[in-house]
């Protein structure tokens, strides 16, 4: 099969492989669409991440193809998208459903092999069926979505929240729907271009410009009216932390949803005299009922019609070059760049 290689900065290789075999409890799966994502973006570019030694691409749907022996509840032919995450299933962070903090957790796409390929194997315990009304695109997007759910479940939100999400990329306007969802009454967000804004405007967003006069004009309205949560989804090396610091009120949290590729700095004085909460959050988990993966796609199938416009390129795995060039360039109007083998 093909399998796409980061061997340099901003250059791919695509190889022939062997397609991988479904061992006991597993499903192979054929990917009809695999999104990218900010994070890759950074490797790509070579910001301060090591460029995965593996075919990177973690946000996947496809098709049910084989199954080992000993799967039940999983058949061949069923739409599905992908959890990523490869864990030990005994510890006891799998054990309480927290799997996202497994000691010997590894990611398709970072530490193994993921979805810029035809074909990826997984456990069927990571496999969860597409609702009918969600194509292969709004599918890949469950992964992007159930990192936003993760987040907003440890903000634990009060009833009528007011959120500011900072960055408008995939994340931060995923964060949008999911802030609603957990019972948030207004969210604002800022964003740098005007596709951006377009978008968080039609997600329900007030949008603040990424500016230093969309700055002031932010700090300005959290001042009147008090900012419970702040969710930073930028990362790099911004300065989003001392931002968040600022906008969120006495006794509020921020959320740390942005990849850092290097040290920032957080104003330490507003932290104490604050009494700001700050919590990272990494992945996804099954905490509850439900594993927060299903309820993403829950969501994406509830908000499907405002959510499509998301994805606004596709790209064939032998385009993969042009379609990171495209995710790279935001004056090109990109969100989500997809690529469907």
């Amino acid at each position: 099969m093909r399998a796409a290689f980061c061997v340099a900065p901003r250059q791919f290789e695509l190889r022939d492989v062997a397609q991988p075999t479904p061992g006991p409890g597993e499903a192979l799966i054929k990917i009809h669409n695999c999104g990218i994502c900010g994070s890759d973006l950074h490797w790509y570019h070579g910001g301060g991440l090591p460029i995965p030694p593996v075919c990177p691409g973690h946000e996947i749907s496809g098709e049910v193809a084989a199954l080992g022996s000993g799967v039940r509840g999983v058949r061949a032919g069923d739409r599905i998208a992908i959890e990523p995450l490869l864990v030990c299933h005994e510890c006891r962070y799998c054990r309480s459903g927290e799997y996202q903090l497994c000691r010997r957790m590894r990611i398709r796409g970072i530490s193994a092999d993921g979805g810029f390929a035809d074909y990826v194997s997984m456990p069927a315990s990571a496999v969860f069926p597409l609702p009918s009304s969600l194509d292969w695109e709004l599918g890949a997007m469950a992964e992007p979505m159930a990192v936003c759910v993760h987040a907003l479940r440890l903000a634990a939100l009060p009833l009528g929240a007011r959120v500011v999400v900072l960055g408008a990329g995939t994340i931060g306007l995923l964060s949008i729907v999911a802030a609603r969802a957990a019972g948030a009454a207004e969210v604002l967000i800022s964003a740098r271009y005007p596709h951006q804004r377009a978008a968080a405007e039609r997600l329900g967003a007030r949008v603040f410009a990424a500016t230093s006069e969309g700055a002031v004009e932010l700090i300005d309205y959290a001042y009147q009216n008090p900012v419970d949560a702040v969710i930073e989804t930028v990362g790099g090396v911004a300065d989003t932390l001392n931002d968040a610091m600022q906008l969120v009120r006495a006794g509020g949290v921020v959320i740390v949803l942005g990849v850092f590729t290097g040290p920032v700095t957080c104003n330490g004085l507003l932290l104490v005299s604050k009494e700001v909460r700050i919590v990272g959050s990494l992945t996804y988990s099954r905490a509850g009922m439900l594993a927060e993966f299903e309820i993403a796609l829950q969501l994406l199938a509830e908000q499907r019609t405002r959510l499509r416009p998301l994805t606004t390129h596709t790209f064939s795995l032998d385009r993969i070059s042009e379609g990171f060039a495209a995710a790279s360039d935001k004056t090109s109007g990109a969100i989500k760049v997809s690529i469907a083998p």
